[in-house]
């Protein structure tokens, strides 16, 4: 039977010393959550309470 070069590698090598950190993810979760809501913000409050509706088109 022929080795191959996985043979002796461990199975839980993922390519460095690093573990998963999802701060960067929540982070960036909540940044387009509070881009949301600012635009629902402007949205309701601006365009719909300000003034009546105006239809563009």
């Amino acid at each position: 039977m022929s080795r191959t070069e996985t043979t002796g590698a461990p199975a839980n090598d993922a390519g460095g010393d690093e573990e998963f950190d999802p701060v960067g993810t929540l982070a960036l979760i909540a940044v387009y959550f509070a881009i949301l809501v600012i635009a629902w913000v402007y949205i309701y409050y601006i365009e719909f309470l300000g003034r009546d509706l105006v239809v563009v088109g």
